[in-house]
């Protein structure tokens, strides 16, 4: 337990990010999860529209700090590929 008030608020705001990088990193696989189920489906169209929301959410994540912008830029490019796999 923190003894001092300045270590009584770092524990205020790790708790307060924690949780935040939680609902982040969340919509994060959620939006990759979305593609990978419309990729199975074989429909290039749907899998190409899941793929642009999914952009967004992942860049934000990482321009948040929440994931490192290598692991973000990673994610979108595997996602791309697979998403051209499916389109040709």
């Amino acid at each position: 337990m923190a003894n001092h008030k300045s270590a009584e608020k770092r524990d205020r705001q790790d708790v307060k990010r924690l949780q935040r990088n939680r609902a982040i990193k969340a919509s994060v696989r959620t939006a990759v999860k979305a593609v990978r189920e419309t990729i199975g489906g074989q429909d290039s169209e749907t899998a190409a529209a899941s793929l642009a929301k999914a952009i967004p959410v992942i860049a934000k994540a990482a321009a948040r700090g929440t994931i490192h912008k290598n692991n973000a830029a990673r994610k979108i490019s595997r996602l791309t590929k697979l998403v051209n796999s499916v389109k040709s």
